[in-house]
């Protein structure tokens, strides 16, 4: 028997060939990833950590905690990472919900947690960056080094878990995502075809790995495809264009790509040899499409996953990459677009939610089994909460998010609409479009404006542009001018934010 994920992601590798450059000068081969993954095995296996045991994980990026990631499915454990941005209170909630055998933090957070694990019931472990050989990077490091390298991964099917993911919690509790090893072998797999990885490719790697995309998309492909990485523990502009003349393609949140415009340095000849630039995580302003291109000859990859789903369309290595737009399906994903009440399919080009199928679906939610069932229909397709369409070229156009949507008056109202007219207005660098309870009409539209560099406020001329663009009942009933919008780790805007902050305009 196999490990489905292990030995999936192995199976066509040099074990001499580089997986991995470090910012500290180390170099990793698949040989050493093989070995280390192993030590780690062997710790865990030590510390009584059986198959289906839950580990999570709330420690820095480095390459030692894709080892362990990697030891976990190696052992049949479920990995479970944590942002590294949440509080002690927070972690409490993850360690009572999945009941983990096992607690891996930061070194430097470890007095800070040590009651919360000790309430939870759980060991708690340490695992940090590793600086040299005089400075200990925690216990599980320590451990590690004493470990043999050799160990006999542990069979686990298709079906098993090898992680769960929890959703943000954005709205109400968060939940957690459960991901079996041919859910992301089989998302991995899709990829590394469409996008065209080879052992030829360097990845430079910038994204946090408690996420889908640093881990599973970023991390997996690589290693499926045996190409190497350029790994960086954070993202740093400087970094990163010292490393582009060696990389072949990047991996990045919106974020990034604004932030690399603003450098001068970013420029055509920097990049001319590079093959891929891939955006997700949060929408990509077309105004970023446009100046990117201009700027360097490529045009972005824009792709749409969920952490419930993995990935599930991408707009195509060869052909139209078309701005505001996440592409085609997946080979092997069905998606629809239906009517959020009746369930019915909605025809061509009009806006519903979108419901997916295929292996990169998850099974359901961790101890959740009444909102597992909530969200899939009955044959077998899961609800994404994303509202949609699909044009006459079947390219998925992504409106906004189920919970987002406005009612006003009696009119559904889609947030995305406005914010496109927005960010068209010269004075406009970005913009967010919420709604809040409102005495007369339900709810009113609210939106949240961030000026371009030097622009002046001119809310009459924004009212003005926006009224000679949308119907009345769309126009927003505020305007608020903010000096940036509040986003989360992966840099999607927190709309949720916005509506507790401005839930008293209407009062």
């Amino acid at each position: 028997m196999t490990n489905t994920l292990f030995d999936g992601l192995f199976s066509h590798t040099d074990p001499k060939r580089q997986l991995a450059k470090l910012e500290d000068g180390r170099y990793y081969s698949y040989q050493d990833a093989v070995d280390v993954s192993g030590r780690f095995a062997n710790t865990l296996t030590t510390m009584k950590v059986q198959p289906g045991d839950r580990v999570a994980v709330q420690i820095p990026k480095s390459i030692e905690a894709i080892m362990l990631y990697l030891a976990c499915v190696r052992i049949g454990a479920v990995f479970l990472p944590l942002n590294t941005a949440y509080t002690p209170a927070e972690v409490s909630y993850f360690l009572n919900d999945a009941e983990p055998s096992l607690f891996i933090c930061d070194p430097a957070n470890r007095k800070a947690l040590e009651e919360t694990a000790s309430d939870a019931g759980v060991r708690l472990e340490t695992l940090g960056v590793w600086k040299n050989h005089e400075i200990s990077a925690g216990t599980m490091a320590d451990s590690g080094l004493e470990a043999p390298t050799e160990f006999e991964t542990v069979p686990r099917q298709p079906d098993d878990l090898a992680a769960i993911l929890y959703t943000s919690g954005t709205t109400g509790r968060s939940k957690g995502a459960m991901l079996t090893h041919d859910n992301l072998l089989s998302n991995s797999k899709a990829l590394a075809d469409l996008w065209r990885f080879t052992k030829e490719d360097v990845l430079l790697h910038a994204l946090p790995i408690f996420h889908t995309h640093g881990l599973f998309v970023a991390t997996n492909v690589t290693l499926l495809s045996g190409a190497s990485m350029i790994f960086q523990n954070t993202f740093d502009v400087d970094k990163i264009i010292d490393a582009l003349p060696q990389s072949t393609a990047l991996m990045g949140v919106p974020t990034f790509y604004t932030r690399l415009l603003d450098d001068t340095r970013f420029n055509r000849d920097l990049v001319s040899h590079m093959r891929l630039f891939v955006s997700g995580s949060a929408p990509l302003l077309a105004e970023t499409h446009v100046e990117f291109e201009a700027r360097t000859g490529h045009r972005i990859l824009e792709r749409y996953g969920m952490t419930e789903t993995n990935m599930n369309t991408s707009n195509p290595y060869e052909g139209d990459r078309i701005a505001g737009t996440v592409g085609h399906p997946l080979p092997g994903v069905s998606l629809r677009v239906c009517c959020a009440e009746t369930g019915v399919e909605m025809p061509q080009g009009e806006i519903g939610v979108l419901e997916v199928k295929g292996p990169n679906v998850f099974p359901g939610y961790w101890r959740m089994p009444e909102k597992t069932s909530e969200e899939f229909r009955d044959d077998g397709f899961f609800i994404t909460g994303d509202l949609g369409l699909v044009d006459g070229k079947g390219y998925v156009h992504i409106v906004g998010r189920g919970k987002d949507l406005i009612i006003s008056g009696g009119y559904n109202i889609y947030p995305k609409e406005i914010e496109l007219v927005l960010d068209e207005h010269e004075s406009v660098k970005e913009s967010a479009v919420i709604g809040v309870p409102h005495h007369d009409f339900g709810e009113g539209v609210v939106a949240a404006i961030v000026l371009a560099e030097n622009a002046a406020a001119d809310e009459t001329g924004l009212k003005s542009f926006v009224e000679s663009r949308l119907a009345r009942f769309k126009h927003p009933k505020r305007y608020v001018e903010l000096a940036e919008l509040p986003r989360n780790t992966m840099g999607k805007v927190q709309k949720n934010v916005l509506r507790e902050k401005f839930a008293d305009s209407f009062s």
